[in-house]
């Protein structure tokens, strides 16, 4: 008799559920630490991460706490995060998280579990179509239609979430599936005739583009988050040396370029250094490398680098040329473009120079002036605590660690990103594309699991912290050392500033604090301020304190950063301190806001404010 080879198992081959195979190819993949909150569709997991001791499986309290950690951990290491939630409700509360990694391209793995196959599409109970919901938010998705394929469609997941330009990938898997036994073979070969994430360095494209950057008077590079995805920011920092060029990153890009070097401009962008917004728009020649020309950074696009031939480096051909024509589009990885020419400048005899002032010295004496007249600066108040003081301050006790800063959405994000200075890339870790409050607690979950030996610490608003604070359950339960700083104004404090911009500082639902009580940074009372966090931190068995006073500020981070488990500190800030410099959406960079703005309704540009910004041009 003849035997079929398809019927013949390997030795390798063994017989599991659904579910154990699921988590059999996590181990293959190599993954250490998941994210998962149970329910009733995806139960068989749970059970099978429960018998496997090399994955750490980490309970959130809320799924998008999970998933947030997921991001988290896939920001700071590049790794694919993992996260599972059950059917329903518990999928669709990963999508926020989900379409956050998709737009600022983090790779991550959503497991959903479904309802029973032959139950699909009769509205059973907490049945979702999130294979449907997650399809414009996610870089692939797969609906489990055969148990026997879950080995090939996670190691095909893990490929494509982690490949190309990264990004978060979904797997719904029903849960007959989960429970049914199939025979599962560990080198089972992916199916993916239609994706080809390496491409072919275009060296034609480079060559064109080197005559073009060594010629230029006032160069400017201008990297992005594609930079630290594909592990070039040494690349980078090579390339700005050789050419001597400045270089702005984008606020998904701060530390590709380290930010105390003296060819770094910061970031550019809405809220970034004016410096760094005019090196950018008033250089003749802009490397573009990784990054998207989004609003934020170009404001109004059409005049957005005018005058600047435009060169355009980055992996997805789909972003060239989508916001801003260029005139050299060039797709390629930052990692491989940045080393060919890097190549091509040390053969030309270009050395690497931590700074040649005379190299360029009309265009960077220009820089320096835009610098000195135009430094990161804010307000002290004789009884209050600025908010950027604190961000300074904590800068200052730790600019020799190697810390993993998170942040929640809103003025308190904009302020850590301007005054902390980062020198390596993965320590600045944000919501970029999708501006998620709620970010930074679970992320900083995701960051320590991923580097348990740096500290991380949280920058959050009190807005930002209420929307995912059940997550200090988790964290006091698993034992990290998180610290947190509440930057508390008791209101929507980026809304505020722009109702003080647009609406004659008219407040609508912007204060979140007992509307029966005028809110005073510098009340000590402790039943005058709701909520009141150092209480509902106790009750999580977190430490916390709350600081009012500036004599205090130093001292409580000290013991907060001391400290050998989480802490929060709760900081009292005052409401109407705006995020300054501002480019108001949709105009251009000389429109720029430098001063505070209240009453009037109208944001008045550069030249109203008695400082009319210089021109190169």
């Amino acid at each position: 008799m003849t035997t079929n080879p398809s019927d013949t198992k390997t030795a390798a081959t063994q017989t599991m559920t659904g579910a154990e195979a699921l988590v059999q190819t996590f181990v293959r993949e190599g993954v250490d630490v998941v994210f998962a909150y149970p329910g009733g569709a995806s139960m068989p997991i749970h059970q099978a991460l429960s018998h496997e001791k090399t994955i750490r499986t980490i309970l959130p309290r809320h799924e998008q706490g999970g998933a947030f950690a997921a991001e988290g951990y896939g920001r700071a290491t590049g790794k694919v995060g993992v996260c599972i939630s059950t059917s329903g409700p518990g999928a669709t509360n990963m999508i926020t998280p989900i379409a956050d990694a998709y737009l600022d391209s983090i790779p991550m793995v959503a497991v959903t579990a479904q309802v029973g196959s032959s139950m699909m599409g009769s509205s059973a109970f907490q049945e979702t179509d999130v294979f449907g919901m997650t399809a414009p938010i996610v870089k692939h998705s797969y609906l489990v239609t055969d148990p026997k394929d879950i080995p090939r469609i996670v190691r095909e997941a893990f490929y494509i979430a982690r490949t190309g330009r990264p990004g978060p990938v979904l797997i719904d898997i029903p849960k007959n599936f989960q429970e049914a036994l199939i025979e599962v073979d560990p080198d089972v070969a992916m199916d993916l005739p239609g994706y080809h994430p390496d491409i072919d360095l275009d060296e034609e494209a480079l060559d064109a583009i080197i005559p073009v950057i060594l010629g230029a008077k006032r160069p400017a590079i201008y990297a992005g988050g594609g930079v630290v995805s594909s592990e070039a920011s040494a690349a980078l920092l090579e390339f700005a040396e050789r050419a001597q060029i400045p270089v702005a990153t984008t606020l998904m890009g701060i530390g590709a370029m380290p930010e105390n070097h003296p060819l770094s401009v910061r970031w550019l962008g809405m809220h970034g250094p004016v410096y760094a917004n005019h090196t950018v728009n008033e250089a003749d020649v802009v490397i573009a490398i990784g990054a998207r020309f989004d609003d934020r950074v170009t404001g109004a696009v059409a005049s957005f680098c005018k005058d600047a031939t435009i060169i355009h480096i980055d992996y997805d051909a789909a972003e060239l040329n989508k916001n801003k024509r260029v005139a050299y589009a060039v797709r390629a990885d930052a990692g491989a473009a940045l080393g060919y020419l890097n190549a091509n400048l040390a053969q030309q005899g270009l050395e690497r120079r931590e700074y040649d002032f005379e190299s360029r010295s009309e265009w960077f004496a220009l820089i320096e002036s835009w610098k000195e007249e135009f430094p990161l600066c804010y307000e002290r108040r004789e009884n209050e605590i600025a908010p950027q003081e604190v961000i300074q301050e904590l800068y200052e006790l730790t600019k020799q660690s190697d810390l993993i800063m998170t942040t929640g959405v809103g003025q308190h994000q904009m302020f850590a990103g301007q005054f902390y200075r980062f020198e390596s890339p993965r320590r600045f870790s944000t919501s970029g594309g999708l501006g998620s409050m709620g970010y930074g607690l679970p992320a900083a979950m995701g960051a320590h699991l991923a580097l348990p030996e740096l500290p991380i610490v949280n920058i959050d608003g009190d807005g930002s912290f209420l929307m995912n604070i059940q997550e200090l359950a988790t964290i006091y339960v698993e034992k990290m050392p998180i610290k947190n700083i509440i930057l508390n104004n008791q209101h929507l404090g980026m809304v505020v500033q722009w109702e003080d911009l647009k609406y004659d500082s008219h407040r609508a639902n912007t204060f979140l604090a007992d509307p029966s009580t005028d809110y005073d940074p510098t009340h000590q009372t402790e039943e005058l301020l709701y909520p009141n966090f150092v209480k509902i931190c106790a009750g999580f068995g977190i430490a916390a304190e709350r600081v009012t006073r500036r004599e205090d500020l130093v001292p409580a981070i000290k013991r907060m950063l001391e400290a050998k488990e989480a802490y929060v500190l709760d900081v009292m800030v005052p409401y109407d301190v705006h995020v300054l410099p501002m480019i108001p959406g949709g105009m251009g960079h000389k429109d720029v806001v430098l001063e505070r703005i209240a009453g009037d309704g109208k944001g008045r540009k550069a030249s109203e404010l008695g400082k009319e910004l210089p021109s190169a041009l």
